[in-house]
């Protein structure tokens, strides 16, 4: 049988890896910038750490991982036969693969409370895993980059997010938008029309607008129980416009009633002005119809589109005022956002926006025609790895033809040519693969020509 990976995730080459690498790095950089330190949690949790956080749509997206050992010796034949998959997985599976990286660092706060200083400011790049129906830009198996403060109110943090989306995604040369919202207007939304109780079920069909219409966002909350007057009522907050001070004029208005409504509408009039205190490049837009269906935000709400691509978004997160309650330490306050590398590499591929070369890349490969040779390589090798350079050997005596081929494959942008001549005069001839160039020099010239 042919051997197969499993649908909805990945192998990479050493290229793919390079250009990866990349875009990690250039996120871990900006994340330093702004004084975030870095964490790492473990690939499963406890299933009682994970379920009842992501809402039931996420619950079912869990991958979940069966005991180890007989798992089914606390199961009865009365409960096989049942089928009843939800207690069945209970008896027979405790842990499960994490869906993001919000939890279990919301978990990890909790248990290291008296280690930790706050605020606390942590970045964290690690692969994640849902059970969803792969397609294009969703996988089964992704990295998120997440950055996120916990143990402070204070806006400024929300900037600070907003100034690290524009930093990242200059360096990577992308255009984007990002696109703003707040729970708390969201919930005043859902007050003033008379639903207070069904803000989730209003948001999650919202945050569909994008996806499936108008139509069918009002389609499914009616089938949610939600009452037409309320849905007539919700209609032209969905289709406010102009510019960001504009909608929340308006909104000023509609929300006069509710509290929580106009708490909101302040906080994102203060997040703006600070916006314009640093001149960013991006654009902020104020997106009413943002909810990021998950159920632990409380406050700001961002998602981050590429404006050159058709691609879901590619950064998203949000402020939570109680994530770390669930696990008995409330009143913890946090907010963050989390990038999505596999959606970002696609990008990337797509608009060709990578460096011709790479920090993974060799520098120089040498090649020889014999033992003697192969013995003089070394210790230049040496040298030069001392000085900082990518260096290969080539480890066997094969014609040139090949050897060359190895580095033009290889995409290795010089080679040093070492026979006889070479050795006697204590020196290498350096070929420049791009221009076919060769050269004969000793070690001082090779550094400053390949540096």
């Amino acid at each position: 049988m042919k051997p197969s990976i499993p649908k909805g995730t990945r192998d990479f080459t050493p290229q793919e890896m390079a250009k990866r690498n990349y875009i990690f790095n250039t996120i871990k950089d900006v994340f330093r910038l702004y004084g975030f330190q870095q964490i790492e949690t473990p690939a499963m949790e406890n299933l009682s750490t994970l379920l009842g956080k992501y809402g039931e749509e996420g619950d079912k997206l869990l991958f979940k991982i069966l005991n180890s050992g007989d798992f089914l010796s606390n199961v009865s034949d009365e409960e096989l036969s049942e089928k009843n998959s939800v207690q069945l997985t209970g008896k027979i599976s405790d842990k499960g693969l994490r869906y993001d990286l919000t939890v279990p660092f919301a978990r990890f706060v909790v248990q290291n409370r008296n280690e930790i200083s706050f605020p606390f400011r942590r970045y964290q790049i690690q692969p994640v895993w849902r059970a969803d129906r792969p397609q294009k830009g969703r996988y089964r198996e992704f990295y998120q980059c997440d950055v996120d403060v916990v143990g402070s109110n204070s806006l400024i943090n929300e900037l600070e997010l907003i100034q690290i989306v524009d930093e990242v995604y200059r360096r990577l040369k992308i255009n984007v938008v990002l696109k703003i919202n707040n729970r708390k207007i969201l919930s005043g939304i859902a007050e003033i029309v008379g639903e207070a109780e069904r803000i989730t079920d209003i948001t999650v069909a919202i945050d569909k607008l994008d996806k499936i219409g108008l139509e069918n966002v009002n389609k499914e909350m009616a089938e949610k129980g939600i009452s037409d007057k309320a849905i007539e009522k919700i209609q032209p907050i969905l289709k406010l416009s102009g510019s960001n001070q504009d909608k929340l004029n308006q909104l000023k208005t509609i929300l006069a009633s509710s509290e929580i409504g106009l708490k909101g509408v302040e906080e994102m009039e203060t997040i703006f002005s600070l916006c314009e205190s640093v001149h960013l490049q991006t654009e902020v837009e104020l997106d009413l119809t943002l909810a990021r269906g998950l159920n632990y935000y409380t406050g700001a709400i961002f998602e981050v589109k590429a404006l050159d691509v058709e691609i879901g978004s590619i950064t998203g997160g949000g402020r939570y005022d109680n994530l770390t309650g669930v696990f008995g330490m409330p009143d913890v306050s946090g907010v963050g956002i989390s990038f999505g590398a596999d959606r970002i590499y696609d990008v990337l591929n797509q608009l060709e926006l990578y460096p011709e070369t790479s920090a993974d890349q060799t520098q120089i490969l040498f090649v020889s025609f014999g033992e003697k040779e192969l013995a003089y390589c070394l210790p230049w090798a040496n040298e030069l790895r001392k000085q900082g350079f990518n260096v290969e050997i080539y480890p066997e005596t094969a014609k040139m033809k090949k050897q060359m081929s190895y580095a033009d494959s290889n995409k290795i942008p010089f080679v040093a040519i070492v026979g006889e001549n070479e050795m006697k005069g204590n020196k290498v001839m350096l070929k420049n693969m791009k221009s076919g160039e060769q050269k004969l020099v000793d070690m001082n010239e090779l550094i400053s020509l390949i540096g």
